[in-house]
């Protein structure tokens, strides 16, 4: 019986062990079956249209009468689908025959867009590599509807969808429709920031690309969320608070978070401050024993106890090294060595003077200028072609590049040149529209209501010149103006500009009209960094008519009568707000002196204006402080004009209505036309500060004081006048304080006055309330 068990498990082992030696020779003869493969004897195509046979079977790489595996045929297969030809490849082998099957992508028929209604189709069209007549590409369609998704991003619809539809033509053609959803604009509701101390957040968001939506959300274009926008106000910070001494300034990160609606964004910028650092001691040494560094010294622009500002001490390199070149010390370079002194917050500024690798300019090629000549661009470099090459008067002549405003960006690369001591300069453009018409709207009490139109061209003809044409028409008067400058004769750092004028004025406001036209030409020279000078010929020409009033000065001035002549004059200007080495304020001066020929006597006008702006409070408060004086007269005591005294209007010294200040004729009670002065001076203050509402109104209060008089008038013009009827004519200050509330908005400023006069006169005309509109739509 143990036998008999014992041989029948014998028996069942046995099979097992043939079943699997079995199994494993029939997969060792398909292994060496697949290893030996099949020799093919012919390679077809079939289904190509287009492309070319021979085309197909250089991607299969396949030779006939070779042995392949099945593996090789499926990598030949892949190669062809890889190529990105075809919408479909298959193969079939028959024997030694192998059948390579394809379907040709279809032809794109036409291009449309639907839904589409903030951007038109012209530029849409250009934001897509899917044309008419060419091969389509599932790729590259799905690539253009990202496209077309991220221009709609950058106008602040993030939810926009764009989805392409295929619609199959005959003769494999397909049209290509983009459906768009455009959605609604994601507006920023609230910018606030972390970390800030020095600076409150209404102070930080004003100096900002990016906007809150405010209460003309509908109408303002930069409060919508554009990642690029946030990425530029992230510099805009860096440079404002080391500006004012916080070197160690860093944007730790800028949070965006999107409401639960996903209707408005909460931007939210971290910043580390750091501490504020003012210039400490500042000294000058050489490298070189034949340098006085004495002579370097006198252009030093950074002083010891102001806030450290990077631009100041640029500045100061600048002139450093152009001293050195009127020294005739070439190769000459400056580099600032600062030292911290953590105890007092304060950098130590050593400016050491080297000398720098031979090197010069081989060449300076400009690309991407497609309208702006090329002789636009090299005027802004101060060197040529073999003079020495310094690296940081490339960088400021690039910004000078940015500056011309022609330019949407513009890049100064150095290569090197055709030695190791030559460089080549590559400046690369890109230009920008820089023409505009504009079409608007003013008001303002002493004129009225009135309609502008204007038309401007910074760059004529690519030449870097500009045309203006104004025309200003208003209730009680009518300006046109046309202006041509040239702000480089022959290449020279000389302008010249040339100007007409045209303007009538109504008895809206006088009881008289008069019509005036001015020809002008003039000569500006380039002074000091901040300042010019002018010069200038000009012939103008003045008629009072239409005299409605009893005026007895008026009517002796000649009714219907014309003055004409031919007159010079030259006129200094200094402006540095913004530009020195105070970021937050500056001065400004204005001296000038006209020479008008009438009648052979000579008439002499002189101006002077004076000002100083600054901020405080960290900014948040500014304050300025103006002060204006001018004369006329002739120098043969001959009787001025009406149309030749001033006028202080309402933008001049607030609080007092048209001709409402100084010398006047009076008959009985009756208050005749203003005379206007020969002299006048005024002294205007002004604060300005946040009105404490949310920015994004765009509201600010203002208070304001101006203190002045307007007096004079020649001895005939007085006795051509009943005695006792001149009021005003003597010198007397008058003074006004008032309020102020402005309102910023896109379509335009707005201010609104309220005064009061300290001391009141019955001989003059005031004005409580006075509201100015400067709109352009």
């Amino acid at each position: 019986m143990i036998k008999f068990f014992k041989a029948k498990r014998n028996w069942v082992t046995d099979l097992i062990r043939y079943i699997f030696a079995a199994a494993f020779a029939v997969l060792c003869l398909a292994q060496i079956a697949q290893a030996q493969g099949f020799q093919i004897s012919s390679v077809t195509i079939e289904g190509n249209l287009r492309i070319e046979t021979a085309t197909i079977e250089s991607l299969t790489n396949i030779e006939v009468g070779n042995f392949l595996s099945t593996g090789e045929v499926n990598d030949a297969v892949q190669r062809v689908r890889d190529s990105k030809l075809f919408e479909f490849v298959s193969a079939d082998v028959k024997g030694s025959d192998l059948r390579i099957i394809v379907v040709e992508f279809p032809t794109v028929n036409l291009v449309a867009f639907e839904g589409n209604d903030r951007l038109d189709e012209g530029q849409l069209k250009a934001l897509v590599l899917t044309v008419p007549r060419r091969v389509y590409s599932v790729s590259e369609v799905r690539n253009d509807a990202k496209s077309i998704a991220a221009a709609y991003a950058n106008q602040g619809r993030i939810a926009a969808s764009v989805e392409p539809r295929i619609i199959r033509r005959s003769d494999n053609r397909v049209d290509v429709v983009f459906e768009i959803i455009e959605g609604g604009v994601v507006e920023i509701e609230r910018i606030s920031f972390v970390g800030n101390r020095a600076f409150s957040d209404s102070r930080l968001r004003r100096i900002l690309n990016t906007k809150q939506a405010g209460l003309l959300r509908l109408l303002i274009q930069r409060d919508t969320f554009i990642q690029d926008r946030i990425e530029f106000d992230k510099q805009v910070l860096k440079d404002f608070y080391n500006s004012r001494g916080y070197v160690d300034f860093q944007t730790l990160s800028v949070n965006s978070e999107l409401s639960k609606t996903r209707e408005a964004f909460f931007v939210t910028f971290q910043v580390q401050e750091g501490q504020q650092f003012s210039f400490g001691k500042i000294t000058t040494s050489s490298d070189l024993s034949s340098v006085d560094v004495e002579e370097f010294a006198l252009v030093i622009k950074t002083v010891e106890g102001k806030a450290y500002s990077p631009g100041a001490v640029e500045n100061t390199i600048e002139l450093m090294e152009r001293r050195a070149l009127q020294l005739g010390l070439d190769f000459v370079r400056v580099e600032p060595r600062v030292t911290r002194n953590y105890e007092n917050l304060s950098l130590d500024i050593d400016y050491v003077l080297s000398r720098g690798p031979r090197v010069f300019v081989e060449r300076i090629d400009i690309s991407g200028n497609s309208t702006t000549l090329d002789r636009v661009i090299r005027r802004e470099f101060k060197v040529v072609e073999g003079d020495a090459f310094n690296p940081r008067e490339m960088r400021a002549t690039a910004e000078r590049i940015r500056a011309l405003g022609f330019f949407g960006d513009a890049e100064l690369t150095a290569k090197e040149g055709s030695a190791p001591s030559q460089k080549v300069v590559d400046v690369l453009v890109s230009e920008k529209p820089t023409g505009s018409l504009s079409f608007g709207a003013n008001y303002n009490s002493a004129n009225g209501v009135g309609f502008m139109a204007n038309f401007k061209e910074k760059n004529f003809l690519g030449r870097g010149q500009s045309l203006d044409f104004n025309l200003n028409n208003t209730t009680s008067t009518t300006t046109l103006e046309f202006g041509f400058d040239e702000p480089a004769i022959l290449n020279r750092d000389i302008g010249f500009n040339f100007g007409l004028r045209y303007g009538t004025t109504n008895a809206s406001n006088a009881k008289y009209d008069t019509e005036n036209s001015l020809l002008s030409t003039a000569l500006r020279f380039p002074v000091n960094e901040f300042g010019a000078l002018q010069v200038k010929a000009f012939y103008k020409s003045e008629l009072l008519n239409n005299i409605t009033s009893s005026s007895k000065v008026l009517l002796n001035e000649g009714d219907g009568s014309r003055v004409s002549g031919l007159g010079f004059g030259y006129s200094y200007t200094l402006d540095n707000r913004g530009k020195g080495i105070n970021p937050i304020g500056g001065r400004f001066l204005k001296f000038s002196q006209d020479l008008l020929s009438v009648s052979g006597s000579s008439l002499v006008e002189t101006t002077f204006k004076i000002g100083r702006e600054t901020s405080f409070r960290n900014e948040d408060v500014r304050v300025s402080a103006v002060f204006e004086a001018g004369s006329v007269g002739f120098l043969d005591n001959k009787n001025t004009r009406v149309t030749d005294r001033f006028f202080l209007g309402s933008n001049m010294f607030r609080g007092f209505g048209p001709g409402g200040l100084g010398p006047r004729e009076t008959n009985g009670t009756t208050i005749n036309d203003a005379l206007g002065g020969n002299h006048f001076t005024v002294a205007r203050f002004e604060a300005r500060a946040p009105s404490g509402l949310p920015e994004e109104y765009g509201i600010e209060l203002g208070t304001f004081m101006d203190v002045g008089s307007v007096w004079g008038l020649d001895s005939e013009t007085v006795a051509a006048a009943d005695a006792g009827t001149i009021k005003q004519e003597n010198f007397s200050i008058q003074s006004v304080v008032g309020a102020s509330l402005f309102w910023t908005t896109p379509i335009g400023p707005l201010r609104f006055n309220w005064s009061r006069p300290l001391n009141k006169s019955s001989d003059n005309i005031y004005e409580n309330f006075d509201l100015t509109i400067a709109t352009s739509f």
